[in-house]
């Protein structure tokens, strides 16, 4: 068992602008519904840390989580899921351009994690979402979650079918469970290698 990553809620902004200055970010991006908040919660092996819900589209700003000692400038950003979120279009244009400009126009923006629902699999959504990382050149690490919805009888058919969609190795995918705490203890490694690096 790892220790938990130190997590701490900083902020929420609608606006690249409005974030203060910092030393080194790491994104999760991902469709809504994917698990984003269970995860980080998860990392800091605390219940109410990120806001979850059953509704998809509950995170609906930019949210910065800082890590490490206070004020260290090093900070793991939880992006707005697209896709699923039941809000008017106008809204959900207002979410696209938010997530666009902070992934192309953040300075000190390092890597993504890219979260994709193990037990769905990549929609043609998180195709999209790829292919555009690859456009603007932006570093990132496939992260599966909710492993623990997948049946132990199909998990090798699904893993498969998983990396060959994405068109990626089997070690360039990282499976994890919120629920179990499968892969998090590899995942919270990665992420403070990534911090430690910078």
């Amino acid at each position: 068992m790892s220790s938990p990553l130190q997590l701490r809620f900083l902020l929420s902004a609608s606006r690249l602008g409005q974030l203060p200055d910092r030393e080194v970010e790491l994104a999760v991006v991902g469709r809504s519904n994917v698990g984003k908040s269970s995860l980080i919660n998860a990392l800091a092996h605390r219940k109410k840390l990120a806001k979850t819900s059953k509704t998809p589209g509950a995170t609906q700003l930019i949210n910065i989580y800082e890590y490490g000692a206070e004020a260290s400038g090093q900070w793991l950003v939880d992006l707005p899921g697209y896709g699923f979120a039941k809000a008017p279009k106008q809204e959900l244009e207002r979410w696209r351009r938010m997530i666009e400009e902070y992934l192309t126009e953040s300075p000190t923006l390092g890597a993504v994690l890219v979260l994709i629902d193990g037990a769905v699999g990549p929609t043609e959504l998180d195709l999209q979402n790829v292919e555009w990382l690859n456009h603007i050149d932006l570093p990132y690490r496939f992260v599966a979650t909710k492993a623990d919805k997948v049946k132990p009888s199909k998990s090798k058919a699904r893993r498969t079918e998983l990396v060959t969609k994405l068109g990626v190795e089997r070690s360039e995918v990282l499976w994890v469970s919120a629920e179990t705490g499968a892969g998090i203890p590899q995942l919270r490694r990665e992420i403070i290698d990534f911090f430690a690096d910078r």
